[in-house]
């Protein structure tokens, strides 16, 4: 059965199928999302140190930014539901529903049994990269996040400020729990500017130099009440390596909008999922 059969050109020539197609989500109105956004004002701000992570707040119905300020960085994004962080970020789901990477219009969508929108993109101005030559694109939901535990595995290093420490330590830090109670809550990220695919030999993943550039940014709008925490990759633009304190790392600026009173008329915060939960029982 390992043999190649006769029809093997013709088993690989079957045309692939949509595993979910998309065109029923719940529509996103961009435009009164961004008529919102024209008059709102900055409630607050935080500045993510290179190789650290920092944990912040956006009330549903506001927007967040988040910035290279100084140099080619990228960052892993986790979000959780403010009230219950059992409701997180899912980015195996977002990643079926819009791909493997993420821009203006999709959505970061929560896990089970929750399955709504936790957050809109609004604005990305990556969105002219595309997808290039290699198969690389920006904002992926295909990397898990760098960890020690993996370093840990194929070098025998310990190196505590990979993203998922960072954020470990971030979430920690934001709520009063311990590191031990933390850890579990970390999850699978956005990777907000990182650049990133499959190699088209080996099905390897891998990363290239962000294009990104002070000044860019990527914005969201928060269908829901929001804690969020974002670290600054030890890789920096991820155009070597990471898990270590050799590449050039910068800050990233978070900046969380308010619109004004009555700006998102018709708008309400998404329901959680449908589904009845009886499993067949």
């Amino acid at each position: 059965m390992t043999d190649i059969p006769a029809d093997a050109e013709t088993r690989r020539a079957v045309a692939p199928v949509i595993c979910y197609p998309n065109d029923t989500l719940p529509k996103v109105d961009l435009a009164l999302y961004r008529g919102a956004r024209e008059g709102a004002r900055k409630v607050d701000e935080v500045l993510v140190p290179p190789r650290e992570a920092m944990a912040f707040r956006v009330a549903a119905g506001q927007f967040f930014r988040v910035s290279s300020v100084e140099g080619p960085q990228v960052g892993d994004l986790n979000l959780w539901n403010a009230h219950d962080l059992s409701e997180r970020f899912y980015s195996g789901k977002t990643r079926a529903l819009h791909g493997t990477h993420l821009s203006t219009g999709e959505r970061m969508w929560s896990a089970f049994p929750f399955l709504r929108p936790m957050a809109t993109i609004t604005e990305d101005t990556l969105g002219w990269y595309g997808i290039d030559g290699y198969g690389g694109s920006v904002h992926d939901v295909i990397g898990t996040r760098c960890d020690p535990y993996t370093h840990n595995l194929l070098s025998g290093g310990q190196y505590h400020h990979c993203c998922h420490s960072n954020l470990t330590r971030a979430l920690a830090d934001a709520t009063g729990m311990t590191l031990a109670e933390a850890e579990p809550h970390v999850h699978d990220v956005l990777n907000v500017f990182m650049c990133t695919g499959f190699t088209r030999d080996t099905g390897q993943y891998f990363m290239k130099a962000s294009p990104v550039r002070p000044g860019d940014y990527l914005e969201f709008f928060a269908e829901i009440d929001l804690l969020g925490a974002l670290s600054a990759c030890p890789g920096g633009d991820c155009s070597s390596e990471h898990s270590s304190d050799e590449a050039a790392c910068y800050p990233l600026l978070v900046e969380v909008f308010a619109p004004e009173e009555g700006a998102l008329q018709g708008w309400s915060q998404p329901g959680t999922n449908g589904y009845d939960r009886t499993h067949g029982r």
